[in-house]
């Protein structure tokens, strides 16, 4: 298949459904040879099943696209080792790397256990983690033999991880997480012609469809839906491309037709000091330089309007 991806090899993991699933068929839309990953669990991690990274592979071959389905757990490193060699032993090579893999194992911060907040840190942050560091050497292996590296790395954040999210402690954890992965791995793969970005995706899923009920209603047939998965996909294809060289270290909010770039921290009001300040001297300044800053965005979930 001819396109923006033609002849480029990319692995999506958490591709049997939702974003995932569409980031793959459009990736293969798009030209690509795709590793479709997928452990086939539930929404909480539970269980598992090979059907849905082979049903999405079928799509995509009935399409007339090429694709391959892998199982791997990406969080287990010798997992997400063999889910590299997966694409390498079938293509010859490794271009794209989108991390997608998620669960959802909500509670309230006081109701949280450890079981529940290691699954999901575990799921997303040492999932992207391990997939990245296997995929960071393949491409230094190939840069250091002397062939023109390409590649992409594209994380799954958050609004969560942007901005928090009541009830979503170990989620906005982990998704914060993967944005300070990316801006190292950006930093650090670039020497070997490997660009980091991070995605904060909203779409309609299984994993927003019953949180944010009334935003992720199916549009009418025939009008714009913006919350459709495919809105993000075709971002993510452009930052599969070649096209995208040179835009490396930026987190992109893509939601409802919408396309932000987020600044992320940054230093705000200032004062400095020639002498050692006293506890009870603090009061004032922090005080003076909170009314100098702007307001933060407010929770998600708490109720208050974002700025």
């Amino acid at each position: 298949m001819s396109g923006i991806c033609a002849d480029r090899v990319a692995i999506v993991t958490g591709a049997g459904g939702g974003l995932g699933r569409s980031h793959a068929l459009e990736l293969a839309k798009a030209g690509a040879q795709v590793v479709v990953n997928d452990v086939g669990v539930a929404l909480d991690g539970a269980g598992g099943s090979s059907g849905p990274a082979d049903d999405v592979v079928a799509e995509i071959r009935a399409a007339g696209g090429e694709a391959v389905a892998n199982t791997d757990d990406v969080s287990d490193f010798d997992g997400a080792k063999h889910l590299i060699d997966t694409a390498v032993d079938t293509y010859g090579r490794l271009d794209v790397l989108v991390n997608n893999a998620g669960i959802l194992r909500d509670r309230m911060l006081v109701n949280m256990d450890i079981d529940q907040w290691d699954a999901v840190i575990r799921v997303h942050l040492r999932g992207t983690f391990s997939t990245a560091h296997w995929a960071g050497l393949h491409w230094r292996e190939r840069s250091k033999a002397g062939e023109a590296v390409d590649a992409r790395l594209v994380n799954t954040s958050s609004a969560a991880g942007l901005f928090g999210n009541v009830g979503q402690a170990n989620y906005s954890a982990a998704k914060a997480g993967i944005v300070g992965l990316t801006l190292v791995a950006s930093a650090e793969l670039a020497r070997y012609g490997v660009t980091s970005n991070a995605l904060a995706p909203g779409a309609r899923t299984r994993m927003t469809q019953d949180v944010y009920t009334s935003m992720m209603t199916t549009a009418e047939a025939g009008r714009f839906d913006p919350m459709a998965p495919e809105h993000v996909s075709t971002l993510v294809v452009w930052l599969a491309s070649t096209d995208s060289a040179g835009v490396n270290g930026r987190v992109f909010e893509v939601y409802g037709g919408r396309l932000v770039i987020i600044n992320g921290y940054s230093r705000g009001p200032l004062e400095v000091h020639d002498r050692r300040v006293e506890p009870d001297e603090f009061g004032p300044i922090v005080r003076r330089l909170i009314a100098e800053a702007p307001e933060p965005r407010p929770v998600q979930g708490t109720g208050a309007a974002p700025p």
